[in-house]
């Protein structure tokens, strides 16, 4: 399948924010975990949809990608300024994605 990798970068990602999203809400500050979740959420979401549309064909797999690849990078920056495990991992999973998305955008 020619999204081989695609598909694996986003389900990744996908787990990865998922994983964040929950470790977040148990952080003893979580107030200041909000923008990190918030991105999680986002983040989760589009790569869950465009791993659907690249297995339905759809037409708009391109514009779909950018739109990925564009948040994959704010969820990435923003994981990345916080020390916790799970937002490091979560960061190099959304790093990974976004690089992923741009081959096909």
């Amino acid at each position: 399948m020619a999204n081989e990798q695609l598909i694996k970068a986003l389900h990744d990602c996908m787990a990865a924010c998922n994983h964040c999203f929950d470790a977040c809400l148990n952080e003893d500050d979580v107030k200041m975990m909000a923008n990190c979740i918030r991105l999680d959420r986002e983040c989760s979401e589009i790569c869950g949809y465009l791993e659907g549309a690249l297995s339905r064909n759809s037409p708009v797999v391109q514009e779909l990608a950018e739109a990925c690849a564009k948040i994959c990078d704010a969820c990435a920056a923003e994981c990345k300024q916080h020390d916790h495990d799970h937002c490091q991992k979560c960061a190099d999973a959304c790093a990974k994605c976004a690089e992923a998305c741009r081959q096909v955008a």
